[in-house]
């Protein structure tokens, strides 16, 4: 698997972008959803990464700077046939990785407080992840968690 930097260019990114947007809508109320769709992925705030094995796309994540001490990480996602293979926990490990060789002092997330979004939580949680109030601009809302992780950083 190589996880690298995408321009959210390529259809099969195109595709895995609507899919996570589709299960957004699927599983959250309109005003609960924080996914971001391809243009604002492409922000000059965002790094956006794609694991891929050959020519076949199997995750994606990306890094938003909130400020220079603190990111959070948006747009998680494992293509459904590479569901339960580790995906998901190499792309959050290269995440935190890059999140400490920039500098940041910590990492935060939102995700959605559903069944659905279990899975993502418990892998946050394995990682080190704690429960938090809302940062940045989100607001208190009973369909979100809030989680962050203080990062050592490497020089």
């Amino acid at each position: 698997m190589e996880i690298k930097i995408d321009n959210l260019e390529r259809a099969e990114v195109k595709i895995l972008i609507d899919e996570h947007l589709r299960g957004m809508k699927q599983h959250s109320p309109p005003e609960s959803i924080h996914a971001l769709g391809l243009e604002a992925l492409k922000g000059s705030d965002i790094t956006f990464y794609c694991a891929w094995e050959n020519e076949e796309l199997l995750g994606c994540g990306a890094l938003k700077e909130l400020d220079p001490a603190h990111g959070e990480i948006k747009s998680m996602r494992t293509a459904i046939t590479h569901l339960r293979k580790g995906v998901a926990k190499q792309i959050l490990s290269h995440l935190l990785e890059e999140a400490k060789r920039r500098g940041y002092q910590r990492i935060s997330l939102e995700t959605g407080s559903m069944a659905a979004f279990e899975p993502a939580r418990k892998l946050y949680e394995s990682f080190g992840f704690q429960y938090c109030p809302p940062f940045a601009n989100y607001k208190e809302d009973p369909n979100s968690f809030f989680m962050t992780k203080l990062l050592e950083t490497t020089f």
